[in-house]
Protein backbone atom coordinates (compact mmCIF):
# COMPACT_ATOMS: atom_id res chain seq x y z
CA UNK A 1 0.00 0.00 0.00
CA UNK A 2 1.19 4.03 -0.72
CA UNK A 3 4.19 4.33 1.67
CA UNK A 4 2.64 7.89 2.77
CA UNK A 5 -0.89 6.45 3.74
CA UNK A 6 -1.35 7.34 7.38
CA UNK A 7 -0.40 5.62 10.89
CA UNK A 8 -3.86 4.83 11.79
CA UNK A 9 -4.09 2.95 8.17
CA UNK A 10 -1.46 1.08 8.60
CA UNK A 11 -2.56 -0.16 12.03
CA UNK A 12 -5.62 -1.29 10.90
CA UNK A 13 -4.33 -3.13 8.04
CA UNK A 14 -2.19 -5.30 10.48
CA UNK A 15 -4.97 -6.60 12.18
CA UNK A 16 -6.06 -9.31 10.18
CA UNK A 17 -4.35 -11.27 7.40
CA UNK A 18 -6.28 -9.83 3.95
CA UNK A 19 -5.33 -13.13 1.81
CA UNK A 20 -6.60 -12.71 -1.24
CA UNK A 21 -9.18 -9.57 -0.82
CA UNK A 22 -12.96 -9.07 -1.00
CA UNK A 23 -13.09 -12.49 -3.45
CA UNK A 24 -11.94 -14.66 -0.28
CA UNK A 25 -14.08 -12.79 1.83
CA UNK A 26 -17.15 -13.15 0.35
CA UNK A 27 -16.30 -17.79 0.02
CA UNK A 28 -16.40 -17.48 3.60
CA UNK A 29 -18.82 -19.12 5.61
CA UNK A 30 -19.51 -15.70 7.47
CA UNK A 31 -16.21 -13.50 8.70
CA UNK A 32 -16.72 -11.40 11.75
CA UNK A 33 -17.35 -7.09 10.85
CA UNK A 34 -13.58 -6.75 11.46
CA UNK A 35 -12.15 -8.66 9.29
CA UNK A 36 -14.71 -8.04 6.28
CA UNK A 37 -13.49 -4.40 7.00
CA UNK A 38 -9.84 -5.41 6.76
CA UNK A 39 -10.67 -7.40 3.41
CA UNK A 40 -11.56 -4.06 1.39
CA UNK A 41 -8.09 -2.36 2.78
CA UNK A 42 -6.63 -5.73 0.28
CA UNK A 43 -8.88 -4.75 -2.51
CA UNK A 44 -9.02 -1.50 -2.62
CA UNK A 45 -9.08 0.69 -5.25
CA UNK A 46 -6.19 3.76 -5.11
CA UNK A 47 -5.65 6.18 -5.00
CA UNK A 48 -9.41 7.11 -5.35
CA UNK A 49 -12.72 4.87 -4.51
CA UNK A 50 -16.47 5.90 -3.64
CA UNK A 51 -18.57 5.17 -1.09
CA UNK A 52 -20.49 3.18 -3.60
CA UNK A 53 -17.66 0.54 -3.39
CA UNK A 54 -17.38 0.72 0.06
CA UNK A 55 -21.08 0.00 0.43
CA UNK A 56 -21.02 -2.82 -2.49
CA UNK A 57 -18.07 -4.39 -0.92
CA UNK A 58 -20.18 -4.40 2.72
CA UNK A 59 -23.60 -5.53 1.15
CA UNK A 60 -26.07 -6.24 4.38
CA UNK A 61 -23.84 -4.91 6.42
CA UNK A 62 -23.34 -1.40 5.15
CA UNK A 63 -26.98 -0.86 6.67
CA UNK A 64 -25.25 -1.31 10.61
CA UNK A 65 -22.11 0.53 9.57
CA UNK A 66 -23.75 3.93 8.43
CA UNK A 67 -25.95 3.27 11.33
CA UNK A 68 -23.28 3.07 13.71
CA UNK A 69 -21.80 6.34 12.23
CA UNK A 70 -24.91 8.24 12.42
CA UNK A 71 -26.02 7.06 16.00
CA UNK A 72 -22.40 8.64 17.28
CA UNK A 73 -23.02 12.00 15.28
CA UNK A 74 -26.66 11.52 16.99
CA UNK A 75 -25.31 12.07 20.35
CA UNK A 76 -22.95 14.52 19.92
CA UNK A 77 -24.32 18.07 21.15
CA UNK A 78 -24.64 20.53 17.67
CA UNK A 79 -24.40 17.69 15.10
CA UNK A 80 -27.22 15.63 16.51
CA UNK A 81 -30.03 16.94 14.73
CA UNK A 82 -28.04 15.79 11.02
CA UNK A 83 -27.79 12.60 12.74
CA UNK A 84 -31.33 12.25 13.46
CA UNK A 85 -32.04 13.24 10.19
CA UNK A 86 -30.06 10.62 8.78
CA UNK A 87 -31.12 7.65 11.14
CA UNK A 88 -34.92 8.74 10.12
CA UNK A 89 -34.01 8.36 6.62
CA UNK A 90 -31.94 5.12 7.01
CA UNK A 91 -35.13 3.99 9.20
CA UNK A 92 -37.28 4.71 6.25
CA UNK A 93 -35.32 2.66 3.85
CA UNK A 94 -35.26 -0.39 6.18
CA UNK A 95 -39.10 0.07 7.05
CA UNK A 96 -38.82 -0.26 2.46
CA UNK A 97 -36.56 -3.35 2.76
CA UNK A 98 -34.00 -1.68 0.68
CA UNK A 99 -30.87 -4.44 0.28
CA UNK A 100 -28.32 -1.62 0.95
CA UNK A 101 -28.62 1.97 2.39
CA UNK A 102 -29.56 4.30 -0.75
CA UNK A 103 -27.29 7.71 -0.97
CA UNK A 104 -27.84 10.73 -3.08
CA UNK A 105 -25.35 9.92 -6.05
CA UNK A 106 -23.53 13.20 -5.57
CA UNK A 107 -22.51 11.33 -2.58
CA UNK A 108 -21.56 7.49 -3.23
CA UNK A 109 -20.26 8.42 -7.07
CA UNK A 110 -17.39 11.18 -5.85
CA UNK A 111 -14.01 9.93 -6.07
CA UNK A 112 -12.58 10.22 -2.50
CA UNK A 113 -8.35 9.63 -1.46
CA UNK A 114 -8.67 6.27 -0.67
CA UNK A 115 -6.31 6.83 2.45
CA UNK A 116 -8.35 9.12 3.83
CA UNK A 117 -11.53 6.68 3.54
CA UNK A 118 -9.60 3.61 4.60
CA UNK A 119 -8.45 5.76 7.69
CA UNK A 120 -11.87 6.51 8.67
CA UNK A 121 -12.53 2.35 8.52
CA UNK A 122 -9.29 1.86 9.99
CA UNK A 123 -10.31 3.81 13.43
CA UNK A 124 -13.39 1.64 13.59
CA UNK A 125 -11.95 -1.38 13.25
CA UNK A 126 -10.38 -1.64 16.76
CA UNK A 127 -13.67 -1.03 18.61
CA UNK A 128 -15.13 -3.42 16.91
CA UNK A 129 -12.94 -6.77 16.84
CA UNK A 130 -12.62 -5.91 20.49
CA UNK A 131 -16.38 -5.92 20.88
CA UNK A 132 -16.45 -9.36 18.72
CA UNK A 133 -15.41 -11.29 21.99
CA UNK A 134 -19.14 -10.61 23.22
CA UNK A 135 -20.94 -9.75 20.43
CA UNK A 136 -21.49 -12.62 17.82
CA UNK A 137 -24.31 -14.58 15.55
CA UNK A 138 -26.46 -16.34 17.70
CA UNK A 139 -30.34 -16.79 18.25
CA UNK A 140 -30.55 -16.86 14.96
CA UNK A 141 -32.96 -14.47 13.96
CA UNK A 142 -34.15 -13.37 9.95
CA UNK A 143 -32.66 -10.35 9.24
CA UNK A 144 -34.16 -9.60 6.50
CA UNK A 145 -37.48 -9.93 7.70
CA UNK A 146 -37.49 -8.03 10.37
CA UNK A 147 -35.63 -5.23 8.83
CA UNK A 148 -38.87 -3.46 8.57
CA UNK A 149 -39.24 -3.42 12.47
CA UNK A 150 -35.92 -1.94 12.97
CA UNK A 151 -36.66 0.54 10.23
CA UNK A 152 -39.51 1.66 12.50
CA UNK A 153 -37.97 1.19 15.55
CA UNK A 154 -34.74 3.77 14.52
CA UNK A 155 -37.49 5.88 13.03
CA UNK A 156 -39.00 6.43 16.23
CA UNK A 157 -35.52 6.92 17.79
CA UNK A 158 -34.52 9.62 15.43
CA UNK A 159 -37.75 11.52 16.22
CA UNK A 160 -36.74 11.81 20.00
CA UNK A 161 -33.62 13.55 18.91
CA UNK A 162 -35.57 16.62 18.15
CA UNK A 163 -36.84 16.57 21.63
CA UNK A 164 -36.14 20.12 22.78
CA UNK A 165 -34.82 18.89 26.07
CA UNK A 166 -31.24 18.52 27.10
CA UNK A 167 -29.05 15.53 26.48
CA UNK A 168 -32.45 13.85 24.90
CA UNK A 169 -30.14 13.08 22.15
CA UNK A 170 -27.80 10.68 23.74
CA UNK A 171 -30.38 7.94 24.68
CA UNK A 172 -31.30 7.73 21.21
CA UNK A 173 -28.13 7.45 20.05
CA UNK A 174 -27.21 4.82 22.52
CA UNK A 175 -30.03 2.77 21.59
CA UNK A 176 -28.75 3.34 17.55
CA UNK A 177 -25.58 2.12 18.19
CA UNK A 178 -26.88 -1.14 20.01
CA UNK A 179 -28.80 -1.83 17.62
CA UNK A 180 -25.90 -1.53 15.00
CA UNK A 181 -23.82 -3.72 16.83
CA UNK A 182 -26.21 -6.25 16.68
CA UNK A 183 -26.93 -5.58 12.97
CA UNK A 184 -23.27 -5.83 12.26
CA UNK A 185 -22.51 -9.25 13.71
CA UNK A 186 -26.43 -10.85 13.39
CA UNK A 187 -26.46 -11.34 17.10
CA UNK A 188 -30.33 -11.57 17.32
CA UNK A 189 -29.59 -11.83 21.52
CA UNK A 190 -28.14 -8.67 21.27
CA UNK A 191 -30.87 -7.27 19.01
CA UNK A 192 -33.74 -8.23 20.64
CA UNK A 193 -32.45 -6.70 24.02
CA UNK A 194 -32.09 -3.30 21.88
CA UNK A 195 -35.42 -3.34 20.59
CA UNK A 196 -36.50 -3.77 23.94
CA UNK A 197 -34.21 -1.53 25.11
CA UNK A 198 -35.44 1.04 22.24
CA UNK A 199 -38.71 1.09 23.07
CA UNK A 200 -38.16 1.72 27.16
CA UNK A 201 -36.09 4.75 25.89
CA UNK A 202 -39.07 6.06 23.62
CA UNK A 203 -41.13 5.68 27.09
CA UNK A 204 -38.71 7.39 29.09
CA UNK A 205 -38.54 10.29 26.47
CA UNK A 206 -42.36 10.30 26.08
CA UNK A 207 -42.58 10.57 30.17
CA UNK A 208 -40.28 13.19 29.77
CA UNK A 209 -42.05 15.31 27.32
CA UNK A 210 -45.07 14.67 29.09
CA UNK A 211 -43.48 16.22 32.39
CA UNK A 212 -42.27 19.15 30.23
CA UNK A 213 -45.24 20.13 28.67
CA UNK A 214 -47.22 19.74 32.11
CA UNK A 215 -44.61 21.78 34.24
CA UNK A 216 -45.24 24.75 31.21
CA UNK A 217 -49.31 24.15 31.85
CA UNK A 218 -48.45 25.55 35.46
CA UNK A 219 -46.11 28.21 34.85
CA UNK A 220 -48.90 29.49 32.58
CA UNK A 221 -51.44 29.18 34.96
CA UNK A 222 -49.37 31.29 37.50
Amino acid sequence: MDPGISRELQYAAELQPVGSGLEDACHAERLPTSQKLNAIFGSAPLPFLTLEWVLGSLGERSFGLIMLLLGLVAMLPGVCVLGGLGLAILGLQMTMAKEKPLLPGFLVLRSLPADKVLAVLGRIIPPIKFLEKFIRPRWHVPFIATRRLVGLVIILLAATVFVPIPLSNVLPGAMALLVAFAYLEEDGLLLSVALAASIASLLITGMEVWGTAKGAEVLLRL
